[in-house]
């Protein structure tokens, strides 16, 4: 009887020290951030030709401000040449999914045909992973060249995106740089920085990488000390 009531004991003491570990890491994961949910192709609002919407940012990284000017100075291209822009900032990508795929598969989206297509210049920018799509339509590339249009994604745009988080400075300098081409004035270029500096594929964690891949080894701790402290408390229990 008295072996009994021990092991009793020592099974509710084992218990009591499951239930706080357990607790101890769901407060832990509640806590802890986690990386940001990817942007699906159908949660992008959908816009046709002629619409007035020239920027969409579900990531937040464009100031109202900024946003306006872009708009604005996007809306007046389209008034006085035809040529149509919109610019789109995500805040993270589907497994498998890049930037340029996501672009093809949301210009075909919006502009199912040659037509509608014809004067629409789109581009896409993911902020996790500062990766840059463009697509640009039939009639546009007279004046929106391949070059160029490769150039805006990868200098224009990369460039204060390499100098820290300067989203704002990158959106306005690739609306500067596109309402000027199509416009049919001359290409005003990348940056000229960009003329001495190498571009470097980072090899940095970003910061919302950095808080994710903290945020896993945290969790993993706390479910490995779950598990190791209450089998450790009960063998000391019950030895």
């Amino acid at each position: 009887m008295k072996y009994l009531r021990s092991r009793v004991s020592s099974a509710r003491k084992y218990l009591r020290s499951l239930v706080f570990s357990l607790g101890l890491v769901i407060l832990t994961t509640l806590l802890l951030p986690f990386p940001a949910i990817a942007t699906s192709l159908y949660e992008i609002p959908p816009v046709a030709p002629g619409d007035r919407t020239w920027v969409i940012d579900p990531a937040k990284a464009i100031s109202p401000i900024n946003e306006g000017k872009i708009g604005s100075d996007l809306e007046k291209l389209a008034e006085t040449t035809g040529n149509e822009v919109r610019f789109v900032a995500i805040r993270r990508l589907d497994y498998g999914e890049t930037a340029q795929s996501f672009t093809d598969k949301l210009f075909e989206q919006w502009f199912p045909t040659p037509e509608a297509q014809a004067n629409q210049t789109l581009i896409v920018l993911d902020t996790l992973s500062s990766g840059t799509g463009i697509r640009v339509g039939d009639r546009a590339k007279s004046l929106l060249t391949d070059d160029i249009a490769k150039s805006v994604v990868t200098e224009t745009i990369l460039y204060p995106l390499r100098e820290g988080e300067k989203y704002n400075q990158a959106f306005l300098d690739a609306s500067d740089r596109l309402v000027a081409v199509l416009s049919g004035a001359a290409d005003p270029g990348a940056p000229e920085q960009l003329a001495t500096d190498v571009a470097v594929e980072s090899t940095y964690l970003s910061t919302e990488e950095t808080k994710s891949s903290n945020a896993t080894v945290w969790v993993i701790g706390f479910l490995v000390a779950a598990t190791i402290i209450p089998m450790v408390t009960y063998y000391f229990y019950v030895r």
